[in-house]
């Protein structure tokens, strides 16, 4: 197995350990599913990167990557509802969204071809992975200054899943059988 793959793997397997830190009780829980959910996220950026520098992109990264990354997102959108520190309704366009690309890249899949990520869905995670740090530190630092920067970042990731998702579905029109 390529390292781009052990990485990927490695973020599957994150995410069981960061859900049980986070509901351990401990007053530091939060940091620690923090510290685990960012290092996992850096994960994805080496694995993306190294497996395309070196031509060493697999069949099993192209699947395994996605869900790698909605594992981490969906745990932590529903530890985040399950905690009251973000709406519902948020988590279910977020999720609602995940759901209806990885459809799409079924589709797409099926006719043979590879829906590949966009820049529009690199920002949309980018953005989503500022937002549950934040919402999982408590928005340490920019609380302080007043400034809801955790709030901002969660309405910039909404903005940027609602966008990209459309994005993709409307230029993998085509991928869809209507009949």
């Amino acid at each position: 197995m390529n390292l781009p793959n052990k990485l990927t793997l490695i973020r599957i397997l994150a995410a069981p350990l960061f859900v049980a830190c986070f509901y351990t009780g401990w007053p530091s829980a939060n940091y620690i599913a923090a510290g685990i959910f960012i290092l996992a996220f850096i994960t994805d950026i080496f694995d993306g990167y190294l497996a395309r520098k070196h031509n060493i992109v697999t069949n099993f990264g192209k699947m395994a990557d996605p869900i790698a990354d909605k594992l981490l997102v969906v745990s932590a959108l529903v530890m985040l509802v399950d905690r009251a520190m973000l709406h519902p309704v948020i988590a279910i366009i977020i999720i609602s969204r995940e759901l209806i690309i990885s459809g799409l890249r079924t589709m797409t899949a099926a006719k043979g071809s590879v829906l590949a990520a966009n820049i529009l869905g690199k920002l949309k995670t980018i953005s989503q992975v500022i937002a549950i740090s934040m919402l999982l530190l408590g928005n340490p630092v920019f609380g302080l200054l007043g400034i809801p920067m955790d709030t901002i970042f969660v309405w910039i990731a909404l903005i940027m899943t609602v966008w990209s998702g459309v994005d993709y579905f409307r230029h993998n029109l085509g991928a869809i059988d209507f009949k």
